[in-house]
């Protein structure tokens, strides 16, 4: 009889890729993740692990039940959602990770919705990017993360994913550029500038890369932040110019097809029928519904 306590274990392994990260993720000893491991191998009968100094891969075996292991977590989610269901009241406590704008755009609003609608649903919100919050879902850190659409795997069938809302990028340039008078503006025409960009592995460097790179130019970075309004201040210092969200800070429409950023709403595949989670999802598309790119 395999442990599925174990099988957990495994998951996060194959998540993380070191014993280490793996430890620290379920909240564990680095040696009680290899004790655990070691007693899973001795379970199936099978090496599940090829090791290589600190880091670890799986053998074809340690894939196979890593396959069985997320479709015996997504069954033991809906058994927790059908039993949740049997449940009428509507008291608990949701965990929400959700990057800043989106926190102001439509998390904020759909708190404001349940304090009135259902006092008795407690939600708990984690600013964090988008591309980090997904891995927090998955470890159980937290019930539903926000994030773009573009940073989740299509094939991923850990996670059920609802789309919130669809908004371009705008340039943002200082007060006294040459080009702040006209109401639309050719990434093209700001190819000799001084850029402001995200962070490497923000989601939203990768948009201005390829959008630049589309245009025929690779942006030359002179600053970084992954603070919207600190990177508004800069431009408006003069630092450079930046492309950003529109509803992170309001700029000058892209002439042409503007790059997108698409904001869904992500839950671990089970969950997505709990009722408390349900009703979370329907206040967040109150206030997704009535957003403009325009």
């Amino acid at each position: 009889m395999i442990d599925p306590r174990r099988l957990r274990v495994l998951r996060a392994l194959a998540d993380h890729g070191t014993v280490t990260a793996a430890a620290r993720a379920l909240h564990l000893t680095p040696s009680a993740v290899s004790q655990q491991l070691a007693a899973l191998e001795s379970e199936v009968g099978h090496d599940l692990l090829r090791r290589r100094g600190r880091r670890v891969s799986l053998t074809p075996a340690g894939e196979l039940l890593v396959r069985h292991a997320n479709a015996v977590a997504a069954e033991l989610e809906r058994a927790q959602a059908m039993l949740a269901a049997f449940d009428a009241g509507e008291t608990g406590r949701v965990e929400v990770g959700s990057f800043a704008s989106a926190i102001t755009q439509v998390v904020a609003p759909a708190l404001a919705e349940l304090r009135v609608r259902a006092p008795g649903v407690v939600l708990r919100v984690r600013d964090v990017e988008g591309h980090a919050s997904v891995p927090l879902l998955l470890d159980g850190e937290i019930d539903l993360a926000i994030t773009e659409e573009y940073r989740l795997r299509t094939d991923d069938r850990r996670l059920t994913r609802f789309p919130l809302y669809t908004e371009p990028f705008d340039v943002v340039l200082p007060p006294a550029h040459p080009l702040g008078g006209r109401a639309e503006v050719d990434l093209g025409d700001l190819a000799d500038e001084d850029w402001v960009v995200t962070l490497p592995g923000n989601p939203v460097r990768d948009v201005v890369e390829l959008a630049c790179e589309q245009a025929g130019f690779a942006p030359r970075i002179a600053h970084a932040s992954d603070d919207f309004s600190a990177i508004g201040a800069l431009v408006r210092a003069g630092a450079g110019v930046a492309l950003v969200p529109r509803s992170a800070v309001r700029g000058v429409p892209v002439r042409g097809a503007a790059p997108l950023r698409r904001v869904v709403a992500a839950v671990r595949a089970g969950s997505e029928d709990h009722p408390l989670i349900k009703l979370v999802r329907e206040a967040l598309h109150h206030p997704a519904g009535t957003y403009s790119d325009s």
